[in-house]
């Protein structure tokens, strides 16, 4: 099945991009794999100093932060860059905040952080700002200026690529609901809000409203059962991230609905690809956190080394939606999200080095 390959490009300061995106089952939707290596546009520059950067996961163990971290680190073999990783075992605040303040005492460079929740990380990350720690924000964000860019994927237009791509896979008509994390988090909020927004596009399809799973692929397992008792012609799920899909597809098994109600989940990480290749889920939007890694390191550096803010310093990557169809062609498969850095694939081909941080306990949130 052909693909359609749209540029997400970078744009004005504090702006995600509005591009595009035709829907479809098969489609895939690319940001470029050669990202400006330097966020004034031109070519990265010289790095000058071996810097100390220490990334702050979301969460450790997820599969997400992993192939980010392998961007990182990729990168920063790349530039002489010595790479530090820590992350909560949960994705929670409260969990968080001790590490970044363990974190801005060792005083690194710059601190490339995912906060776990928009409002309650501000004043932990002014803490670092205060400390002439230069803070950067890589998937989610926070409600504050006070970082020098985000660095993430456009979650509004993922919101909308997956409505596109569910409305296609159930024929345009039917009821469909969203299974969220909780309230806060920038990047599934974001795509609930781009998923309700595409689906006024599709007037035969009712859209039941979403429900919080808390981030617990049971509690998800749970909702998506009751749902699909309390409304037995249920067409659609939306997964907003992981645990949410993982849980929905459990929830459709338990109820014997494989094959009658289409799934869209977001991220592709191992137990989202058997998912959809045992016909549970129908569709993944993969995103590129390699490619958010790699282009974050490379602001922080360009940012230490001349001390000038980038401008845009909202930078979006893309997407690719994973299907049966075109799992196995190697420009989709690319951006299946990885737990060994090993596995890690760098334009050029370079092994990448280092430990990825892992979490027995870890429950993913990207």
């Amino acid at each position: 099945m052909g693909e359609q390959r749209v540029t997400i490009r970078q744009i004005t300061r504090r702006d995600f991009v509005k591009g595009t995106a035709a829907a479809g089952v098969g489609l895939t939707l690319l940001g470029q794999r050669g990202l400006p290596t330097s966020a004034h546009g031109g070519r990265a520059l010289t790095q000058a100093t071996a810097y100390n950067i220490t990334f702050i996961q979301g969460v450790r163990g997820d599969e997400f932060y992993v192939t980010m971290e392998c961007g990182i680190r990729a990168k920063a073999q790349e530039l002489g860059v010595t790479i530090d990783v820590q992350g909560p075992e949960q994705f929670d605040a409260t969990l968080q905040t001790p590490i970044l303040n363990a974190v801005v005492q060792a005083k690194p460079a710059a601190i490339l952080i995912a906060p776990n929740d928009t409002q309650a990380m501000i004043a932990p990350l002014q803490a670092a700002a205060d400390a002439g720690i230069a803070v950067f924000c890589v998937d989610t964000t926070i409600n504050s200026d006070l970082q020098i860019a985000d660095i993430s994927s456009d979650n509004v237009e993922g919101g909308r690529l997956a409505a596109r791509s569910l409305a296609e896979a159930i024929g345009g008509k039917g009821k469909v609901f969203v299974v969220n994390v909780k309230p806060g988090i920038s990047t599934t909020d974001q795509r609930e809000q781009g998923f309700a927004e595409a689906l006024q596009e599709f007037p035969d399809i009712e859209y039941l409203g979403q429900e919080y799973s808390n981030n617990d692929p049971i509690q998800a397992a749970a909702i998506a059962s009751a749902r699909i008792q309390s409304d037995p012609d249920l067409a659609g799920i939306f997964g907003t991230n992981l645990f949410s899909a993982q849980g929905a597809a459990a929830g459709i098994r338990e109820q014997g609905k494989q094959g009658q109600i289409r799934v869209v989940g977001f991220d592709a990480g191992p137990t989202q690809v058997q998912d959809l290749r045992s016909e549970v889920v129908d569709i993944l939007i993969a995103q590129h956190p390699g490619d958010i890694g790699t282009t974050a390191l490379q602001m922080a550096v360009d940012y230490l080394n001349t001390k000038t803010e980038p401008d845009p310093n909202k930078i979006t990557t893309g997407y690719t939606a994973i299907t049966r169809e075109n799992i196995e062609d190697p420009e989709v498969a690319r951006y299946l999200y990885i737990s060994d850095c090993s596995q890690y694939v760098t334009p050029e081909g370079t092994p990448v080095t280092g430990t990825p941080a892992t979490g027995a306990d870890a429950t993913p949130t990207s």
